[in-house]
């Protein structure tokens, strides 16, 4: 969910000053997080109840590894693998297929379909806000928090519809991340049950 509300953005016809420094601003949050060092961070997600998670996610271009309370999921760009403890099973999916998690197709949005602005707070940092278009399905609007002086994601608050939530981001870091890491590692899950749904 996170990897679709941090998107690079495209260019636009006559934008405002305060709207090409906004997409500067997202821009960069987008290196720090997908870029080729790569990034960690710690999340905390509550949507109205239906879906409550907190954990951790490594990303690396568009490589991927999270852990929360139910799940593991690692993906290397070829092959996504979700692990549910749980019910120790490892579904496996196309890393670029929808299927794979029932929440992505509410959360996707195209740059393009979005104004943008950005406001200082300065007692709590620099608000990007993302508002849709007139007619556009999915995320209505978008308000990413960042640090005044890393420029690192405190927060991201989005509207889907008439609701509402925020993901709580900390332990924010970049670099430092081995590729490895995003290879599942089957040896250690042998007596698991896996479903190939490629």
């Amino acid at each position: 969910m996170l990897l679709c509300l941090l998107l690079p953005m495209g260019g636009q016809a006559q934008e405002t000053p305060n709207a090409q420094q906004a997409r500067r601003m997202f821009d960069q949050v987008f290196q720090m997080v997908f870029g080729p060092e790569g990034s960690q961070l710690s999340y905390s997600v509550n949507i109205i109840g239906i879906y409550k998670t907190q954990g951790t996610i490594w990303n690396k271009g568009k490589k991927s590894k999270f852990i929360d309370e139910k799940y593991i999921a690692w993906n290397d760009d070829v092959t996504y693998y979700r692990l549910e403890r749980k019910k120790k099973t490892v579904t496996i999916y196309d890393a670029h297929s929808d299927k794979r998690d029932k929440y992505a197709s509410k959360f996707k949005f195209e740059p393009n379909n979005y104004t943008y602005s950005i406001k200082n707070d300065p007692g709590k940092g620099y608000y990007i806000t993302l508002k849709a278009k007139k007619g556009v399905k999915g995320i209505k609007e978008a308000r990413v928090l960042l640090d005044h002086h890393t420029h690192h994601p405190i927060n991201i608050r989005v509207r889907v519809g008439i609701f509402r939530t925020t993901i709580k981001i900390s332990n924010f870091k970049v670099g430092g991340l081995s590729d490895n890491m995003f290879n599942f590692p089957q040896s250690q899950y042998q007596n698991y049950k896996f479903i190939d749904k490629r």
